[in-house]
This record gives structure tokens, sequence and C-alpha cells, in this order.
């Protein structure tokens, strides 16, 4: 098939058109690589795909890969009303995996206009592309984030969502109630994921693996919230990208048949992990013990989140398998060696 996958300079969109190429499939890889954290890591990721670096960061010049034959990028906006559409009629992709955001739940309390932009706009946009080129199916990130206050553990995809406490919570949000209303309109297959905490080599640096890792190995204190009373449902990157990609290759046809437009699924490890167990392992890996500096929440946080996934398993046979130990040792591994610690 040939997908076009939005954020593919990003963290899980990287990954992604990775295991989608080595599958066989043709990709088009976009994202506007923007300055939210560092763009050299993005474009280093995207280096990985065989792309150059100083070609990859012209505006809306598509660039072939060098090491995969079926791989091209363009640097676009998704909020280019002109140019998405082009894109769309010009490639006529099969399947569209739409992972670019703006991300981070503190960053939306300092810029919020580029969540609207992004997040709801750009969803926006893609919405419409799918509809007028045909798009066979949608498949788009959602957050755990938009389960805000929710009590009631483990989350559920059944579960009200009523009430996010971050404006990129309710961003997510936003996209679900879209997508629901293009799907029941139009015909349009969507699937959601909610994306739990993921995690893992070339990682996002605002993430608390990373933030941890980098003040550690720095001498420098971690800042820990809520004064370490969190839990997260930490996902390792494989495991995310497994469940994104079994949905994107099961054929569409019989949920067609059936009416059934409209998928959500909680996508995570299924587990909830103490933030300072987490904290602990990257001590072990790195043979090296934190300096804490214990803080109260932050506005937008939530304490704990750990993800139902009986959907997922159910529907499509997904099956985390990455232990925390396994994972942060992965990660380690890989921070030490991109960055020569």
């Amino acid at each position: 098939m040939k997908i076009l996958v939005t954020g593919s300079a990003g963290f899980i969109g990287f990954y992604v058109s990775k295991v989608l190429l080595d599958k066989g499939h043709k990709v088009i890889g976009l994202d506007n690589i923007n300055d939210y954290y560092d763009i050299s890591l993005k474009l280093s990721r995207l280096e990985q795909l065989g792309i150059d670096r100083k070609k990859a960061v012209v505006f809306n010049n598509t660039c072939v890969s060098e090491s995969y034959q079926d791989f091209s990028f363009v640097r676009m906006n998704i909020e280019n009303r002109e140019r998405l559409p082009e894109l769309f009629q010009k490639e006529k992709f099969d399947i569209v995996c739409n992972l670019a955001a703006q991300a981070g739940v503190r960053y939306s309390l300092e810029n919020p206009e580029s969540y609207v932009d992004s997040n709801l706009v750009g969803f926006l946009n893609i919405l419409e592309c799918c509809r007028q080129y045909n798009i066979k199916h949608l498949v788009y990130a959602s957050s755990s984030s938009v389960y805000g206050l929710n009590k009631k553990i483990p989350f559920s995809t059944e579960d009200n969502v009523d009430h996010p406490i971050s404006l990129y919570a309710a961003t997510k949000k936003s996209n679900e109630l879209m997508a629901h209303t293009y799907s029941h309109l139009f015909k349009i297959p969507t699937t959601g994921l909610r994306f739990f905490t993921v995690y893992g080599p070339w990682g996002r640096p605002d993430m608390a693996m990373f933030l941890f890792t980098d003040a550690i190995i720095k001498d420098k204190p971690i800042k820990v919230f809520n004064y370490g009373k969190m839990e997260r449902d930490f996902t390792y990157i494989d495991d995310i990208v497994e469940g994104i990609t079994l949905i994107i290759d099961k054929p569409i046809q019989e949920r067609v048949q059936n009416n059934d437009f409209y998928k959500l699924y909680n996508i995570g490890n299924n587990n909830s992990v103490k933030l300072l167990d987490f904290i602990k392992e990257i001590e072990v890996n790195l043979k090296k013990k934190s300096k804490k500096d214990m803080l109260p929440i932050q506005p937008g946080d939530v304490e704990r989140t750990w993800a139902n996934v009986d959907a997922l398993i159910n529907d499509y046979n997904y099956s985390p398998k990455t232990s925390i130990q396994k994972g942060v040792k992965f990660f380690i591994d890989w921070f030490i060696e991109y960055y020569k610690q």
C-alpha cells in the first residue's frame, strides 16, 4: 500500500515509517520539523531513513531516500490548506497515519496557539483530504491525557472524558470528536489511538526518561513532581509501533461491511509503574544515584495513568512485550551512544 505518515521526523512517526517500509509498503513522510525541541534530533531520525538532512529542511520540497527506494519525505505544515490537498492529489494514498501534532502538556500552557494550528486546523485538513481523495483508512494519534482527572483505574475507552485539564488534552479529545463526525457523515473508516507515555531510543527530549537520564549523567538534580507520588503506564516504542502497524495492515473491508467506521483504542503496556521505581531503573543502568528536587504537581499533570488494552488485544491480537527493565536499558544504551556520554 501507499501510506502517508505525518510526523515522520517525530519519535513515533520515524519508527512507524521504518517498520512499514520493512514490511514492503510505500511511505511518504511528512513533517514540519518545528523547533519545539532539538531539530538536530529530528534530522538524525530522518537520516536513519536515508534522507539528506540539508535537503529535508527545505519547505515543500520532496526528498527521496538514499537507502529506502520506497520512501520519500516532504517538509510541510498539515495546516497548509493549499499544499496538503496537492500532495494527496498527486500521491493517491491508500492509508493515512496521522502522528503530526503539537505535543506536550506543559508547553500548551505557554503557547496555546500552536496547538490550535496543528492539532485542530491541521487535523481538520487531514480529515478533509481523506474525504476528498477517498482514503481507505485514517489511523490517528490521540492521547491518554484525555482522561484528565479520571479516578477509575485502569482507564477504559468507555470512560467519560469530558473534563480535560490541559489544552493539549482538549485538542486530542477534539480530534476524536472530529473523526467521529467524519466517519458518521462521510463513511470514512477512522481509528484513534490513545497513547500512554511512550519511551525508548530516539525519544523526545521533553519526556521524563530523557530529562532524568541527561540530568543524572550531568550531576544535576532531577525534578520529581508531586513529590514522587506519580504512576505511569510506560510503553516501549516497539510495542506502540507493533499496535499501529497491526491496525494499518489489517484489511478494513469487514468494518466497512458492518458500518463500523469509527474506532477508538487505548494503546499502552497494560501496567502502571511508580515514578520512583522508574527513576531507580535509570539509576541502576547508569550506575549512578540521582539528586532529587521534590516538587508539587504541575498544572495539567495527572497522578496516575494505566491503560485497559483489552479491546486492542481482542481485535488485533496486540501484545506488549517489553518490560520496564529492558526498555530502560535499551534507551540508556542508545542515549550514551548517540550523545557520546
